[in-house]
């Protein structure tokens, strides 16, 4: 005999849809917004972003892909994306037994990220810190555990 679901009570059920609307909308909306003003999609601004976070402005491209939750091809392609724009340098590297492939923001990428970053940051807080007010770290936090859930690395979000 199978244990009953834990169906979503009439509290849960209307954050439930609101969270999937924000799921489904929020990305393409951000998007929006650096395609028009800096002509990069999302997760190419996420890649330079982490990057320019990174020693030397240098990732392995393995990291890349984990920080920011894509599959390595997704991500191989959009780096050469970043690459054919002179955003990243791609170099092959040998070590512990094996050869591996690291990404570099160039200055041109830094400079290009620095240009996108305040209107992209604007319409962060215009679309989610704002309305979220004082709630947004609390829900920020709420979030983290959503993540860890869902087995994803959470060191790199600090």
């Amino acid at each position: 005999m199978e244990d009953e679901p834990r169906w979503l009570t009439d509290e849960e059920r209307p954050a439930w849809i609101a969270l999937c609307k924000t799921l489904m909308t929020l990305p393409g909306a951000l998007e929006s917004q650096l395609l028009r003003d800096a002509d990069l999609t999302l997760f190419g601004y996420m890649i330079l972003a982490r990057l320019s976070l990174s020693e030397g402005g240098t990732k392995q491209m393995s990291d890349i892909a984990e920080m920011a939750n894509g599959s390595l091809p997704r991500t191989s392609h959009a780096v050469a994306r970043l690459e054919a724009r002179g955003w990243v340098t791609r170099t092959v590297c040998t070590g512990q037994g094996r050869r591996f492939t690291v990404a570099t923001l160039t200055d041109a990428g830094r400079a290009h990220l620095e240009a996108a970053a305040p209107a992209h940051v604007a319409e962060v807080r215009r679309l989610v810190v704002d309305p979220l007010g004082e709630d947004f770290l609390r829900v920020g936090g709420a979030i983290e555990r959503v993540v860890e859930a869902l087995g994803l690395p959470t060191g790199s979000l600090r």
